[in-house]
């Protein structure tokens, strides 16, 4: 399985952007999908997760601007940012946790904000 980002970019203060992540190779369903990031100097951290049941979890952070959601194959998970700020320039990762019990990771994809 392959996780592979892609949406970000810059955008201003108060701007929106949206991610996606699209999984390929042999994929039946993910227990768990989720989207972290981690800017520099910093650890990297949980920003929204999904669940095969459909519940989501967001940090605390994001809640209210950002919106997790994904399609029934598994296939494309998103995450649609809106009124950013500076702080939430990162790199953006796409994690994935399979019912095999495996992880995945894509990439990473940037996002930058600008004042």
């Amino acid at each position: 399985v392959q996780l592979a980002e892609s949406g970000g970019g810059l955008a201003q203060t108060g701007g929106s952007l949206r991610l996606s992540c699209t999984a390929s190779g042999r994929i039946l369903s993910f227990n768990l999908m989720g989207w972290y990031r981690q800017a520099p100097g910093k650890q990297r951290e949980l920003v929204a997760s999904i669940a095969a049941n459909g519940a989501v979890n967001y940090a605390d952070t994001v809640t209210g601007r950002f919106r997790i959601s994904r399609t029934n194959t598994y296939r494309t998970m998103y995450l649609q940012m809106g009124n950013l700020k500076p702080d939430d320039a990162a790199s953006y990762y796409c994690h994935a946790s399979a019912v095999t019990g495996n992880t995945h990771w894509g990439q990473g994809t940037q996002v930058t904000v600008s004042t």
